[in-house]
């Protein structure tokens, strides 16, 4: 008997366009969809590691797939991801995470960008991926992915990310490579505000910007509109103070035409002392909310959560950089399929363990690989 499974991450994908040709379809599509994303929750993370879990889950696995033809084969699961087109696949996985998200007003958004190290090919001519992905910080989940084009940076992907998501009411994060004009604007045109980090790549407004804060403290920040706050981090050795400032912007020292909904600049100092060395570091951003340290302080510590919660679990839980996938779209359709795995993974909290040991657990327990999506 078949389980009736209630609306899962798979029905948003049941309408993906199958790109193979009639007479090569010895297995559905969704099937070949589904066993790979339960391989890659099980730890599996390659194609072979995907066709050797179906053959283990058969039995299991066909309470809720029809597998006429039984388990596809490592080189059928790698044709599949090569062929599927990754801006429909995307979008699949969009509508999906839009389904189990509700951003709150306020929430962070820290869009980043990390390259899947092996996913290129020195005898094909091919560079390894570089993907955008952007990460809401209280939900815990990948909210989308962009491929940055060849020849390109992230300045030209992060605004096609912006331009599908939806961020009505959230601040969005960005580092220093993408404080533009152009993504400043589409940020409030979609009626979020921003965080830009500011570094030498803006050089006469990042000079600027120094001078006021520079300017500021000789004063003793006398006179001087701001606002402040301190945060005081020890543990393992370590003791680290950060100073937050904010300063409201003026017509007086900018062209406010320039940066869209532009309210105030951040200033952070961040002292760190380690047996018994002392470090400072000085961090500027822009931003488009009232001069406020606090939320400054807030939406830079929650920006690290791309790198922590994504980007290093990508590499450690589930091994990105050593991925050598890199035949057409195979590559970006792999990460999104991590991405899959790793919302599916942060959302499920009755494991009080991290994620490699969730993909363990997932592995050994159909019940609470059940669980995990949501049968």
């Amino acid at each position: 008997m078949k389980l009736k499974p209630k609306i899962t991450l798979l029905d948003h994908f049941t309408n993906l366009t199958d790109p193979r040709i009639d007479r090569t379809k010895d297995h559905k599509l969704i099937d070949i969809l589904a066993i790979a994303i339960c391989g890659m929750l099980c730890g599996a993370d390659n194609w072979v590691a995907m066709e050797q879990y179906g053959n283990a889950k058969e039995e299991w696995l066909q309470q809720f797939l029809e597998l006429p033809n039984g388990i596809p084969s490592h080189d059928t699961i790698s044709r599949v991801f090569a062929r599927i087109d990754p801006k429909e696949f995307e979008q699949c996985f969009r509508d999906w995470v839009k389904s189990i998200s509700e951003l709150i007003p306020g929430e962070i958004i820290s869009i980043d960008g990390k390259t899947a190290k092996h996913s290129g090919s020195k005898s094909k001519g091919k560079k390894a991926i570089h993907i955008v992905n952007a990460w809401a910080t209280e939900q815990r989940l990948v909210l989308g992915q962009t491929k940055v084009k060849n020849k390109s940076n992230e300045i030209t992907a992060i605004p096609e990310l912006i331009e599908v998501l939806e961020l009505c009411g959230c601040l969005v994060t960005i580092d220093a490579m993408g404080t533009q004009t152009k993504i400043a604007k589409l940020i409030q045109d979609n009626g979020a505000d921003y965080c830009l980090a500011l570094k030498e790549n803006q050089p006469n407004l990042f000079q600027e910007v120094v001078n006021l804060f520079d300017q500021a403290e000789e004063s003793d920040w006398s006179e001087v509109e701001h606002d402040f706050h301190r945060t005081i981090e020890k543990g393992h050795g370590r003791t680290e103070i950060r100073r937050h400032w904010t300063m409201p912007v003026t017509e007086l020292f900018f062209d406010e035409s320039k940066w869209s909904g532009l309210q105030s600049i951040g200033l952070i100092e961040s002292v760190r002392k380690v047996d018994g060395e002392t470090t400072t570091n000085r961090r500027y951003y822009l931003n488009s909310f009232s001069s406020n340290a606090q939320v400054l302080a807030h939406a830079v510590r929650s920006h690290w959560g791309v790198e922590n919660n994504v980007h290093w679990v990508l590499d450690v839980a589930f091994k990105e950089d050593d991925s050598p996938v890199h035949s057409d779209h195979a590559p970006e359709n792999l990460s999104q399929l991590r991405k899959m795995a790793l919302n599916l993974l942060s959302r499920e909290k009755t494991a009080k363990v991290g994620v490699a040991n969730k993909r363990l657990k997932a592995a050994w327990d159909n019940q609470y690989l059940a669980k995990v999506l949501g049968l």
